[in-house]
């Protein structure tokens, strides 16, 4: 019987035990076994099929099982090659070709070729694939560019795009792009998000449902072995949870540490990580029907929040406040001369005078926690008050995250006013693109929850994505941004300072500025 076999049931038992003790006065080195990480998530995860999840929080789990073309150079949102060797892309922006590297297999022994990489895209985007049904494929946005993928030769696949894309590179190192095994999914049919199979350091061995996800070092992975045996990804919803866990050991690393607790990991027992990144905290406003649909009344929304209390009180000064739907990550995109709106209880009355919508009733959605929401419960409790200082009349409801998204997904007609929304993305290009359009209304496949909707914003937003030369997307991109903030289609709340806290125990972990939770060169002791 392998260690891995052996300790899979020493880590479940010593969460188990855990659970039942409460906070436990054993160290920190008593609770979990060397070789084998294990990770507080936020949540549960919905899948892992990376072409059927949106969330973060899977992603985390998903780039240690599978790979890409492509992958974000480390520490960076830069695009180098994984499975791909190398491409070229043609004069015109509209053809990719990608060199495949050899000798690469999957989990379950089949070989990454060609005809893999075909069958993993025409699986999203072709509706009368043989596997499509194996869907949904939310995210097939990122690819709705790619008219047809050829197998040139075994180890060569070549994409041919509608116009060219610029964001096409950073959205193949994206999770979506990341490659499984045609096989898998032709044995296991809808069911292949349970039972994941890629060619990466790490392979699939349990989900046991509510309690953890466990992946464990793959001997035969093409590159540098993973340095632990065994990860165990658990889902801990409850944010005092997991800072009880880590403090008490039961657990080696968590993320999304509230900021309120991070002073509790200052002494030697513990790393605290940090890193920014593209990140966006805002509030769907629902600009379809109800108060909001006026957008005097959004931006009424926008100058009563004080959102300056929010991140030095609430968030502890780990985040900044957000001016507008770009994170500053992208600085060649972000458009410096605006300034987020401010806190003007004043003003948010007297637009709310002149549109008559004093006293407003709004259903507020509120997650209990989610990928990059902060903390979600704290800071949806302080926009409350200030809304209702001003004369709003707001309720709110709370949900877990993935029923959350199951809310507010399918878009908020008929069911509330405002709900709260975190990205971390890739791309200027890909948050708007994806929430701010049109054509990116719920019932048209898109996250555009509050259906709002500005023909000026849709044509810049098509101009920015096939714009072949960078300043000109830069000017598009900083174009849009006044737009939306004029049109205060959400609330902008904050752009977040990601973090981690690990155990002593835990070594060569970073965090990347794409969010994602990349383990295998991580030492467990």
């Amino acid at each position: 019987m392998s260690l891995f076999r052996l300790t899979r049931r020493t880590v479940m038992a010593a969460a188990t035990s855990f659970l039942a003790l409460g906070a436990a006065t054993l160290p920190a080195s008593a609770q979990t076994p060397p070789g084998v990480l294990i990770v507080g998530q936020i949540a549960e995860p919905k899948s892992l099929d990376p072409a059927a999840v949106t969330a973060v929080n899977d992603f985390r789990i998903l780039v240690n099982l599978y790979e890409g073309l492509v992958r974000y150079k480390p520490g960076t949102l830069e695009v180098e090659p994984q499975l791909a060797t190398g491409w070229e892309i043609s004069e015109d922006g509209t053809e990719y070709t990608f060199t495949l590297r050899e000798g690469v297999t999957f989990h379950d022994g089949t070989p990454f070729n060609a005809e893999a990489v075909k069958f993993n895209f025409d699986r999203m985007l072709d509706e009368s694939h043989p596997f499509h049904d194996t869907g949904p494929f939310p995210l097939a946005f990122f690819f709705s560019s790619v008219e047809k993928t050829e197998v040139v030769d075994d180890m060569t696949v070549k994409f041919t795009l509608s116009a060219p894309y610029a964001p096409f590179l950073s959205n193949l190192a994206y999770p979506t792009g990341l490659m499984v095994s045609p096989a898998a999914v032709e044995a296991g049919g809808a069911d292949f998000g349970r039972s994941p199979v890629g060619t990466g350091p790490f392979t699939f061995a349990e989900w046991r449902s509510n309690e953890a996800v466990v992946i464990e070092k793959n001997a035969d992975y093409w590159g540098e072995p993973a340095g632990t045996e065994a990860v165990v990804f658990r889902p801990i919803t409850d944010a005092n949870t997991r800072v009880a866990e880590m403090l008490a050991g039961g657990i080696d690393m968590m993320v999304e540490v509230p900021p309120t607790a991070l002073g509790q990991f200052q002494g030697e027992s513990f790393n605290v990580v940090e890193q920014a990144g593209p990140h966006v905290w805002f509030l769907i406003l629902n600009a379809k029907e109800g108060p909001f649909a006026d957008k005097a009344v959004r931006q009424a929304a926008n100058y009563a929040i004080n959102k300056e209390a929010i991140v030095n009180d609430v968030l502890e000064g780990t985040a900044e406040v957000a001016a507008g739907p770009t994170p500053p990550a992208f600085a060649w995109a972000y458009n410096e001369d605006l300034d987020p709106y401010p806190y003007d209880p004043e003003k948010a009355k007297d637009l709310l005078a002149q549109a008559g919508a004093e006293g407003a009733e709004l259903t507020f959605f509120v997650t209990e926690g989610g990928s990059g929401m902060l903390d979600p419960i704290p800071m949806g409790t302080a926009i409350q008050a200030d809304l209702n200082a001003v004369g709003f009349d707001v309720s709110i409801e709370t949900y877990e995250w993935n029923t959350f998204l199951g809310e507010v997904n399918p878009g908020l007609e008929g069911k509330a006013d405002m709900a709260e929304m975190a990205w971390m993305t890739n791309d200027p290009d890909t948050l708007p693109y994806l929430a701010l359009r049109t054509d990116a209304w719920p019932d048209k496949g898109g996250f555009n929850s509050g259906y709002y909707s500005n023909p000026e914003v849709d044509a810049l937003l098509e101009e920015a994505r096939t714009a072949t030369d960078q300043e000109t997307r830069a000017e598009l991109y900083k174009q849009m941004q006044e737009i939306v903030q004029e049109d205060a289609p959400w609330v902008f709340v904050a752009n977040w300072k990601q973090n981690a806290v690990t155990s002593d125990r835990v070594e060569g972990f970073e965090l990347e500025p794409s969010f994602l939770l990349q383990l295998s060169s991580v030492v467990k002791n």
